[in-house]
């Protein structure tokens, strides 16, 4: 995977609205997907089996966003 730079850092939007960095309120980020390790799967080494989540990077901070995939999400509202 290539390293990422600036030119590869984009404003993002998250449920329709533009997202800052928490930390520093920057406004581009690099995209990732972040397994979301349990420890069953991890024993027996089936990782692979986990779902995983959208990362954002921020371009400038480095502060990691994580944001749980939709079935996810709809599992634990309300």
């Amino acid at each position: 995977m290539d390293e990422p730079t600036a030119k590869h850092a984009a404003p993002t939007q998250v449920a329709g609205l533009d997202l800052r960095c928490e930390i520093c309120q920057h406004d581009r980020f690099f995209e990732r997907q972040g397994q979301l390790n349990t420890a069953v799967a991890s024993f027996f080494s089936f990782d692979w089996v986990d779902p995983t989540a959208r990362c954002l990077i921020c371009a400038n901070c480095g502060y990691i966003h994580w944001f749980l995939p939709e079935k996810m999400l709809r599992k634990t509202r309300v």
